[in-house]
């Protein structure tokens, strides 16, 4: 990712900004602003090449917002950002790793020097592997769970909340969380553990900047139909029925339907609620 750049139009009335200078390209597709409710706000979304990502920005584009999505898929970002244009909202594509301290922050000085701003982040990415107990898991595999589900929301909320405290606007910051950050789930020792820290991060952070006016919650999300469950149900078939029967609706969720809850929490109509765990899991932790 890079600063400044060429703009280049296309007959569609959307413009793409290419910033090649570190090897990298900043995709900006301007479309018209839409009423909703998360209209006027610029939103960060991580994960966005695909499942609840994807699909949440579309939702917050559709009520409004900016988007600026990242993921390390620079091509189906990128795809991403021209498909909310063409719907006639504003997009901003930034290739990046969670896991990579500098690769956040240029998303976010990308979000202020595109839009002026930065209200939201929905802290979205994640890695799994299924089936594996803990005493047979690799030192390394734990290590990379922990650095995309843990240290990736600390490098997002750092620079998130930073920029939030300079413009003095306050935000809204939602982390996804699982069923797995409250119980255990029959996932990994890992990602339970990891889903955990996601819990403790929201809490310290609502805890530590609500005076300023910003809001940390997280969702627990049960299971959805993603690319990363395809590939989990892939690797371990078995788990399906036990993913489906813990709901109480009997039924995995879409990413469509995750995507609201943070559209929610994101916008004013959630004006008081932090430091929360929003169930987003068809009943599965109430029971």
């Amino acid at each position: 990712m890079a600063h400044g750049g060429d703009t280049l139009s296309h007959a569609s009335g959307h413009t793409t900004n290419h910033a090649p200078t570190d090897g990298t390209e900043e995709y900006d597709t301007m479309g018209n602003t839409g009423q909703g409710m998360l209209a006027g706000r610029t939103i960060m979304v991580t994960g966005a090449s695909s499942g609840i990502g994807a699909a949440a920005a579309r939702l917050f584009a559709a009520e409004g917002a900016a988007v600026v999505v990242t993921a390390r898929r620079e091509g189906r970002i990128k795809e991403l950002a021209d498909e909310i244009a063409d719907g006639g909202g504003r997009a901003l594509a930034v290739p990046g790793d969670v896991t990579v301290p500098a690769d956040v922050q240029r998303v976010v000085d990308a979000a202020v020097r595109t839009y002026g701003r930065l209200d939201g982040g929905f802290n979205n990415a994640g890695w799994a592997t299924a089936g594996t107990p803990l005493h047979e898991t690799d030192d390394a595999v734990f290590d990379q769970v922990m650095d995309v589900n843990v240290r990736g929301v600390w490098n997002c909320m750092k620079a998130q909340i930073a920029v939030m405290l300079t413009d003095g606007r306050g935000g809204a910051v939602v982390n996804t969380a699982s069923t797995a950050g409250l119980v255990a789930t029959g996932a990994t020792a890992s990602y339970i553990a990891a889903k955990h820290a996601v819990m403790g991060l929201t809490k310290a952070g609502a805890d530590e900047y609500g005076g300023h006016g910003i809001r940390v919650n997280a969702l627990v999300v049960g299971s959805t139909r993603t690319e990363l469950m395809d590939q989990v149900l892939t690797d371990t078939p078995s788990l399906e029925e036990s993913f489906v029967s813990r709901s109480m609706q009997k039924r995995m969720a879409e990413p469509v339907e995750v995507a609201q809850a943070a559209a929610w929490l994101l916008s004013d109509r959630a004006s008081f609620v932090t430091g929360g765990s929003v169930p987003v899991d068809g009943g599965w932790t109430a029971a």
